[in-house]
């Protein structure tokens, strides 16, 4: 009878400790594993990483404070064999459990890559690397890779404008190649064909329009002036004089940031030089925002073939039917320009 007693004693106080332990377990398991105070951090695996770094890299921003149950846990749930890379966010009040299945399920949060006001492809490729896992020499190494281009249907003077400024949500995980392909379909996205029924009623091709677009972003940041200075161009196209746009020849020059173009400026030798050579250079000199694609494809109805910008230097162009009147306004902007001590 005794031993008997004693038996069911052992089976209750074991029964008691296993449900104490297990207790124990639940409650590590499924409460807060993070140990800061903010209400979030992030953390980013980078692609190639083992579990240690996992571990080390959780430990580093305070997401786990019990390592050695968080390893307990990923080996029963098969994590440590399944590191996913990506970019995670963990708040402040996750539980271990969640933890180990956001991370083994590769649950990443997006990324917002913006890009504007871009004048090259080292520019972009270094923009767009601040925001994603692979650096600005893997991007700018896919933006000029030959094959590359050629699938999105451009060329290097062409690439540029295969990308269009905007804001977008991107896995940090990116791989160059996929920005490209997210990039065409965006661009795809953008030419309707009620944009390139209105490019072929201009006489252009998507990728002219492009071209002609970083021409008029050069030349002014006055929404209501660009679509004058479209149309300025386009007459120039339509009777076969030459473009004579500064902002291309500055580009040929490598010289943006000038003030001012000298005559001497007009005798390189570049396809870039709309002195010399008519019709578009062979691509865009910076990669235009919409609202100057859409001034190209909406041009102002004029019968003006010059412009100059206005003496006053507000960013606004005087717009000129004659040679004789443009230079008479010219005269008046080079007066200004002098004025100013403003020589180059």
């Amino acid at each position: 009878m005794r031993g008997s007693r004693t038996w069911i004693t052992i089976l209750v106080v074991g029964g008691l400790a296993g449900l104490a332990l297990a207790w124990f377990v639940w409650v590590r398991m499924t409460g807060p594993s993070a140990d800061f105070s903010e209400e979030s951090r992030v953390v980013t695996i980078a692609t190639g990483s083992d579990f240690d770094t996992v571990v080390d890299s959780l430990l580093a921003i305070g997401a786990i404070r019990d390592e050695k149950s968080f390893r307990w846990l990923s080996e029963r749930k098969n994590y440590t064999a399944r590191v996913r890379p990506g970019r995670y966010r963990i708040e402040k009040g996750l539980s271990m459990n969640a933890l180990v299945n956001r991370l083994r399920a590769g649950e990443q949060e997006p990324v917002r890559v913006t890009f504007n006001m871009i004048n090259g492809l080292p520019q972009l490729a270094g923009r767009v690397a601040l925001n994603l896992e692979p650096d600005s020499a893997a991007f700018l190494r896919a933006f000029r890779d030959p094959e590359l281009q050629a699938s999105v249907g451009r060329n290097d003077a062409t690439m540029l404008g295969l990308f269009i400024p905007d804001t977008y949500e991107f896995w940090w995980t990116t791989t160059p190649e996929q920005f490209v392909e997210r990039m065409r379909k965006e661009h795809d996205a953008f030419w309707s064909e009620e944009r390139k029924t209105r490019a072929k009623a201009l006489g252009l091709k998507p990728t002219e329009v492009t071209t002609l677009a970083s021409i008029v972003q050069a030349e002014t940041m006055r929404m209501d002036d660009a679509p004058k200075i479209a149309g300025v161009y386009l007459n120039r196209l339509r009777i076969g004089m030459p473009l004579q746009a500064d902002p291309t020849l500055k580009f040929a020059l490598g010289l943006d940031s000038i003030s001012r173009v000298l005559d001497r400026d007009k005798l390189v030798d570049s396809p870039y030089n709309t002195y010399r050579h008519r019709g578009l250079p062979p691509g865009p000199i910076n990669m235009p925002e919409r609202r100057f694609l859409d001034a190209v494809l909406h041009p102002a109805s004029h019968d003006h073939l010059y412009f100059c910008a206005r003496a006053d230097l507000s960013g606004y162009s005087e717009f000129a039917r004659t040679y004789e009147q443009h230079l008479v306004n010219a005269r008046r902007y080079q007066r200004a320009l002098n004025a100013r001590g403003i020589y180059r």
